[in-house]
């Protein structure tokens, strides 16, 4: 059963996480849809949002989207190609997108394999402004993970990128990966949103999560999640917050 904790969301285990994902992030394209005529989402890479994947590829999750109208975004990807086992892209197509009927032409990938990173982020920002309304890349549903040294996307602590003002695709470097290369959202573009949705489980992120939701002045990259006209959404297993208790 879920309960409330610092203002997040605690379910028992992995699987209830990856359920009560499933069933919101039908909803929230349901109220895109309704509203809107289409739902945008950026998904995450990791192992907890693959849970959330695999439910949805499976009834009733399946069944109640309406895929035609869903366009898929990533928030950050490896610098690696789309075959590789480190590529977020790859994931999500093992798990959700070879599954369900989104149009391949409402799949944006990010070009992970590009020799210049920093022109394939330039590219795909292009992109995300074409398919947009003019000025405004306001994805309906941005999912989060975190990693253990409490980043999100690949928005590392202490990195200038959480500084970006402009930018809404940038490439970054970072030593505290196996993959040093990225590309990654923004946070003006993670503080668009409608709603960003953070899926966390596991107790070695228990410490972060305690930081970001009980330490009004943390500096981890989670904290500086705050839509500007949106909703944040903590989904945790009972093992990720612990800290909170």
């Amino acid at each position: 059963m879920a309960k409330t904790l610092a203002g997040a969301t605690v379910v028992d285990t992995p699987a209830a996480l990856a359920e009560e994902a499933a069933d919101l992030f039908v909803r929230t394209a349901a109220d895109a849809i309704t509203g809107r005529g289409r739902f945008m989402v950026a998904l995450a890479g990791g192992a907890t949002p693959r849970g959330l994947y695999a439910r949805l590829a499976a009834e009733p999750f399946r069944a109640r989207m309406d895929w035609h109208r869903t366009w898929v975004s990533f928030g950050d990807e490896r610098c690696v190609p789309p075959t590789d086992p480190e590529s977020n892209y790859r994931m999500a197509r093992e798990t959700l997108l070879a599954h369900v009927p989104v149009p391949p032409g409402q799949i944006f990938r990010i070009d992970g394999e590009a020799a210049d990173a920093a022109r394939a982020a330039e590219e795909y920002e292009r992109r995300l402004r074409a398919a947009f309304e003019p000025g405004l890349v306001r994805f309906d549903l941005i999912l989060l993970g975190m990693g253990l040294d409490g980043h999100v996307a690949s928005l590392f602590p202490g990195s200038p990128a959480l500084d970006e003002k402009d930018r809404l695709v940038i490439a970054v470097e970072t030593r505290a990966a196996v993959v040093a290369k990225r590309i990654t959202l923004t946070p003006p573009v993670l503080n668009a949103a409608r709603r960003v949705l953070f899926l966390i489980a596991g107790a070695e992120k228990a410490r972060s999560v305690a930081d970001v939701l009980r330490n009004p002045a943390s500096s981890l990259p989670g904290a500086r999640v705050r839509p500007t006209e949106g909703v944040v959404t903590w989904l945790l297993d009972r093992a990720a917050a612990e800290g909170l208790r």
